[in-house]
C-alpha cells in the first residue's frame, strides 16, 4: 500500500487529500495541518470570490487552472449544498485613462473563455447595477460567491469518510526527502510516507525548505483588511464591484464585495504584515518581521513601490479614506458606517529581485511536491490545482490510479 503525506489543511491541502483518495483508494493519507481546525489561514480570512478568470495571462497555469476550478468548484458546492451565488461582476473605468486597460482585461478574459463577458457603458452599467457609476465596465456575469470555509470542511470529511487520516494541532517540524520517500516530524513523532504534498499557504518557503528546496521565491505577508458596512447597505449591490488594476500598483485596490450571507464588504487595503499570522494586528511576530528584513528582494520590491504604500498606510489609519474610495463607484456609500472585521494575510511570493511572483509555483524534489505559490484565484482554482498536482506526480512515479 502506497502511503501519502500532505501538509497543510486549507482549502488547497483539502483538495489534494480528497483527490488522492479517489484516485488511490486502497492507498493511505494523512493529512497535517498545526491549526486545531481546517480553513483556519488563508482559505478561513477571505471574502468568498469565485474568481471567473478575468485578468490572467492566457494559457499560464493560473488561467487554465481557475477556469477549470470554477467548474470543479461549483459542481462540489451544488453536490454538497454549499452555497454558491452567480451575483455577477462589474469592473469600472471611472476615468479615461482606465479605459484601454479595461480593453486589455475584456481580452484576456475572452481568450481564457469566461463566459458572457461584455464591455458596457453607463446606461448599463446602472441597469446591472443601479447604485454604481462609471464611463465604461466590464461586466462578468457568471463571477460568483461561496464560502471556502464550508467547502473545506466539506472536502474534509470525504478524506475522513474514504479513510484518510485528519492530524489537527501536529506542527511540522522537519522533514527528510530521499529516493525512497520522506519522513515528516512533528512534536509527537517521525511517520514515514511514500510521498509527500505540501501546500502550506503562508508557510509554504519554509516547509519547502525542510524538503530541501530552493530558498526562493520567499514569503512576505501583506495583510488586507475588509470592513462590513452598517445593515441597511446590505443590498446596496447585487453583486460585485471592482476598480480596473493600474500596472503601476502591486495590488489590486479596494473593491465592494457582496458575501453568501447578504454582508456586504468593502475593501482590502494591503500593507505588510508584522506577522505571517498576525489576523488581529495587535501581535507582532519576531521571527516573521526579521524574515522580511533579511529579504534582499523585500528592499528592491520596497524601494520601487514607496508611493503605493503610502497610498494604503493612509487607507489603514484612516477608515473614512478607506471608504470614499469605495464611494467613488457607489456614490450612496459617501458617509455609510462599516464594522472592520478580521484581517486576510496574503501569503506573496517574491522573487530575489524583489518582483512578485504572478503565477502558481509548483516544486518537485524527489519524493515531495512543494506549493511554492498559490495566489488569487488559488481558492477558486483548489479543485483543478488537486488534480493537476496528482495527475503530475503519478505521471512521474508512475504510480497507477484509478
Amino acid at each position: 500500500m502506497t502511503s501519502f503525506a500532505v501538509i497543510g489543511a486549507g482549502i488547497i491541502g483539502a483538495a489534494v487529500a480528497r483527490e488522492l483518495t479517489q484516485r488511490f483508494p486502497d492507498d493511505h493519507v494523512t493529512v497535517y495541518d498545526k491549526a486545531d481546525s481546517v480553513a483556519s489561514h488563508q482559505t478561513g480570512h477571505n471574502s468568498g470570490v469565485v474568481h471567473a478568470g478575468l485578468y490572467y495571462q492566457p494559457g499560464s497555469l493560473k488561467a487554465r487552472l481557475c477556469r477549470r476550478g470554477v467548474n470543479l468548484l461549483r459542481d462540489f458546492a451544488l453536490d454538497r449544498g454549499v452555497p454558491y451565488e452567480e451575483c455577477g461582476k462589474l469592473v469600472v473605468a471611472l476615468e479615461q485613462v482606465e479605459e484601454d486597460r479595461l480593453r486589455s482585461i475584456h481580452e484576456k478574459a475572452i481568450a481564457n473563455g469566461v463566459p458572457g463577458v461584455e464591455l458596457v457603458g453607463p446606461e448599463r452599467i446602472l441597469e446591472i447595477e443601479p447604485n454604481a457609476t462609471g464611463r465604461l465596465a466590464l461586466h462578468s456575469p457568471h463571477t460568483a460567491i461561496i464560502d471556502y470555509a464550508a467547502v473545506t470542511r466539506a472536502l474534509v470529511d470525504d478524506v475522513r469518510s474514504a479513510g484518510g487520516t485528519v492530524r489537527l494541532g501536529a506542527e511540522v517540524t522537519g522533514i527528510t526527502n530521499s529516493a525512497d520517500g520522506c519522513s515528516i516530524s512533528t512534536p509527537e513523532g517521525t511517520e514515514s510516507f511514500d510521498f509527500v504534498i505540501a501546500c502550506a499557504g503562508l508557510q509554504s518557503d519554509r516547509i519547502a525548505r525542510m524538503a530541501g528546496g530552493d530558498a526562493y521565491p520567499k514569503i512576505v505577508p501583506f495583510f488586507g483588511q475588509y470592513s462590513k458596512l452598517a445593515p441597511e447597505y446590505r443590498t446596496v449591490l447585487n453583486g460585485l464591484v471592482y476598480p480596473v488594476p493600474d500596472p503601476a500598483y502591486p495590488f489590486l485596490g479596494v473593491h465592494l464585495t457582496k458575501r453568501v450571507d447578504g454582508e456586504m464588504l468593502v475593501g482590502p487595503n494591503a500593507f505588510l504584515s508584522f506577522g505571517r499570522e498576525n489576523y488581529s494586528g495587535r501581535r507582532i511576530g519576531i521571527k516573521d518581521s526579521l524574515d522580511v528584513v533579511a529579504n534582499a528582494g523585500f528592499w528592491k520590491f520596497a524601494s520601487r513601490n514607496m508611493s503605493a504604500a503610502v497610498q494604503e498606510f493612509g487607507a489603514v489609519v484612516s477608515r473614512q479614506k478607506f471608504l470614499a474610495g469605495a464611494a467613488r463607484y457607489v456614490p450612496s456609500l459617501e458617509g455609510a458606517e462599516s464594522t472592520p472585521i478580521t484581517r486576510g494575510i496574503r501569503a506573496q511570493s517574491m522573487d530575489v529581485n524583489g518582483d512578485l511572483v504572478d503565477d502558481f509555483v509548483i516544486e518537485v524534489i524527489g519524493r515531495a511536491t512543494l506549493l511554492r505559490n498559490a495566489p488569487s484565484p488559488g481558492a477558486t482554482s483548489s479543485l483543478a490545482i488537486a488534480e493537476h498536482i496528482v495527475s503530475e506526480m503519478a505521471a512521474n512515479h508512475r504510480l497507477a490510479s484509478v
